[in-house]
């Protein structure tokens, strides 16, 4: 199990995205995908961009909620975590002078008992 002092930051703190060594080191999942399944607008986003949907499950299995989410979000997340609850993370791809425009956006959604796995558009949920 993992130790839950790690997972939660104190609130008030702001976390920081992880650094491009950090997304680039191979880590252990923190919980299972489940079934893993993607809309056609977000396969047709990611082919477009010429970006891995492998890529994006890897960051999000391994604690990477994205670029895209505020640290009240990313405190949800670690929250849900530890407390067996639906997972967000928010992952841009497209153009950096577009960051985080909706339509250049892609969230991968784990359910609470971590049986399906989804990549979406935000327009999408």
């Amino acid at each position: 199990m993992p130790d839950k002092s790690k997972l939660i930051p104190n609130a008030s703190e702001r976390v920081p995205p992880l650094s491009h060594a950090q997304r680039s080191a191979p880590t252990a999942p923190l919980f299972p995908l489940g079934q893993t399944v993607a809309t056609p607008g977000a396969l047709r986003l990611l082919a477009k961009f010429n970006v891995s949907p492998v890529d994006l499950l890897q960051r999000h299995i391994s604690g990477d909620w994205g670029d895209d989410l505020r640290s009240s979000d990313r405190f949800t997340n670690n929250v849900s975590l530890v407390n067996g609850e639906r997972l967000l993370s928010s992952y841009t791809v497209g153009e950096k002078g577009n960051a985080g425009s909706a339509d250049q956006r892609v969230w991968v959604l784990t359910e609470w008992d971590r049986s399906v796995t989804t990549l979406l558009l935000p327009d999408e949920y």
